[in-house]
């Protein structure tokens, strides 16, 4: 899969958040008009020592989400955690995973924050302008904006706002469960983002493309 070069990883604190700024502002929102037929399920973890991070990607047919291919990728970790900037610390590792990918998705699904971020920057906001394709992030927590909790009924959902601005969506994938956190990463509208995330909530709370790549990063955390 190719992959844009928009910036290297060697920045201190303050180059990083105004890179954050300017890549904030390239992001494209615009609707995807064709029903994919395959999405990517992208997602990281570090080791127990957090010296090393694994990045998992897999690709699925959207249709009956069956298994097509799947890469990994393991990194030193190069970039302090600092709260607001883990695209620096976690983007290197999951583009070098996409990068092996011999099929290119139609859709990335992140697990982790696309604009609804203080810097409207998060991973898969990060990410979607690398892979320059629709791209959005699943969540299982909130990082920033205020909401009102949805209806119990899978299918409901309500807005995530931070400064009077629409940043993400809280979604409810199962009746009566957790609800997760949905953002527009790049090349797709919020609408989009929501629909596919509750197409692919076929069984669990976690939608299949993410709950599948965390089940690969999981194994192979586990052999490091």
């Amino acid at each position: 899969m190719k992959i844009n070069l928009l910036h290297n990883w060697d920045l201190t604190y303050s180059q990083a958040v105004s890179l954050q700024r300017e890549l904030a502002g390239m992001v494209q929102h615009q609707k995807i008009k064709t029903k994919p037929k395959t999405i990517a399920g992208l997602d990281c973890a570090f080791s127990k020592d957090g010296r090393k991070i694994i990045a998992v990607a897999v690709v699925l047919r959207f249709c009956d989400f069956e298994l097509i291919e799947t890469t990994n990728a393991i990194q030193n970790v190069t970039f302090p955690y600092i709260p607001g900037l883990l695209s620096f610390r976690e983007a290197p590792v999951c583009i070098a995973a996409a990068e092996k990918l011999k099929i290119t998705p139609d859709v990335f699904m992140i697990d982790g924050q696309g604009i609804a971020h203080p810097r409207r920057l998060g991973l898969a906001a990060h990410l979607g302008l690398f892979f320059d394709m629709p791209t959005f992030g699943c969540a299982k927590s909130r990082l920033t904006g205020q909401f009102e909790e949805p209806a119990q009924e899978k299918g409901a959902y309500t807005p995530l706002i931070d400064k009077n601005e629409i940043i993400g969506s809280i979604v409810r994938t199962r009746t009566k469960v957790k609800s997760v956190f949905v953002s527009v990463g790049n090349k797709c509208i919020l609408d989009n983002a929501i629909e596919i995330t509750l197409a692919c909530a076929t069984k669990y709370r976690i939608p299949e493309p993410t709950r599948m790549a965390h089940q690969y990063v999981s194994k192979l955390k586990l052999s490091i």
